[in-house]
């Protein structure tokens, strides 16, 4: 994401996301404890538009998305968004599913590490968030379920067919977008749906320390580890080693490497730049 922004300013407040930006963490939370945090169509918008302005500030060093109350997110609101659905033209469908694939696509491609703080039930669209981000912190309420052919649509919905097969296998990855069980935090860690898991009720502050340990480190290095992890998933070899290449070279013409050399020379721990 560029960092070249037009005339338009940073939006002061999000109605349907709490956003909190403290010393290079940003912690944006789902606030529909009484719905399980269920997404309307406000809510995709204002996660797809808030990390794209994120993304070009290149302020924030590291991500958290959680959710308040009892769960993470239970997927799209049923009459908000389900019932809606129903009443559109095709035209207008493909804009909406166009648009969560946005949010998506935003979560893999900004320029800072997502943390996913998952507790409770993580459906659906909920699911595919959590799915998209890089690291999946969850306690062992955690329960995971890919439910769009419950819903009578496609598995492959938001990204789901593309990324879940990398991180779990195509074996794994067909059961859960073809039948929609809930997967419970032992089988997601076992499986490696899961990154950490952690004691019940402390995913969120385990993903907070993961945030700052991350802002603190070499963002630039950070940045570019992403984005060639995304790059290069369907990459043939030579063109991944050239890739790598090509961005080691630039990096070593950066602050942190000559910040490393001299740190390890002095005796002293780095001071990263993110340069």
């Amino acid at each position: 994401m560029s960092p070249f922004t037009g005339s338009a300013v940073r939006t002061p407040s999000w109605q349907h996301l709490r956003v909190d930006l403290t010393d290079g963490v940003a912690t944006v939370t789902l606030a529909r404890p009484e719905k399980l945090n269920a997404l309307t169509f406000g809510a995709y918008a204002d996660l797809r538009d808030l990390l794209a302005e994120l993304s070009r500030e290149r302020s924030v060093r590291a991500l958290v998305l959680a959710g308040e109350g009892r769960g993470f997110c239970s997927g799209g609101d049923v009459d908000e968004i389900i019932g809606a659905t129903l009443g559109m033209d095709t035209a207008q469908l493909l804009d909406f599913n166009r648009m969560t694939g946005q949010v998506v696509r935003a979560i893999r491609e900004c320029p800072f590490p997502v943390i996913a703080a998952v507790q409770g039930v993580a459906a659906g669209a909920g699911a595919v968030l959590a799915l998209a981000a890089d690291f999946r912190v969850a306690d062992p309420t955690a329960r995971f379920a890919f439910l769009f052919t419950r819903v009578g649509l496609s598995g492959g919905d938001m990204g789901a067919a593309y990324l879940l097969p990398r991180v779990v296998g195509l074996g794994h990855a067909t059961r859960l977008l073809m039948l929609g069980d809930p997967v419970r935090a032992p089988e997601a860690e076992r499986i490696g749906l899961i990154s950490e898991l952690t004691e019940e009720g402390q995913a969120d502050e385990t993903a907070r320390q993961l945030a700052h340990r991350l802002a603190t480190g070499p963002a630039l290095a950070y940045a570019q580890t992403k984005a060639l992890l995304t790059s290069e998933l369907d990459m043939p070899l030579a063109a991944s080693v050239e890739l790598d290449a090509s961005t080691q070279a630039l990096l070593m013409t950066g602050e942190d490497y000559a910040e490393f050399h001299a740190a390890f020379t002095e005796k002293r721990p780095p001071k990263w730049s993110g340069r």
